[in-house]
């Protein structure tokens, strides 16, 4: 996907794993690894706030856990 570099608020909500400055960022941020990023993406999408949840062990994927 393309960055919009307009869309500065959006960024914030979204992590984008193809920008490599964006997921450089995102892993210093959260103090993980990139990888641990990609991770985090692959199991819960690329909401920020999902990926942070995951990455806390909020509802990890293979749980059993019901979603909605």
């Amino acid at each position: 996907m393309q960055d919009d570099k307009t869309q500065t608020a959006l960024d914030r909500k979204l992590i984008n794993t193809s920008e490599a400055y964006e997921l450089r960022d995102w892993a210093r941020s959260l103090g993980v690894s990139e990888d641990r990023i990609r991770e985090a993406v692959a199991s819960v999408g690329s909401s920020a706030e999902k990926v942070r949840a995951y990455l806390k062990g909020a509802s990890p994927a293979g749980d059993g856990a019901q979603r909605s």
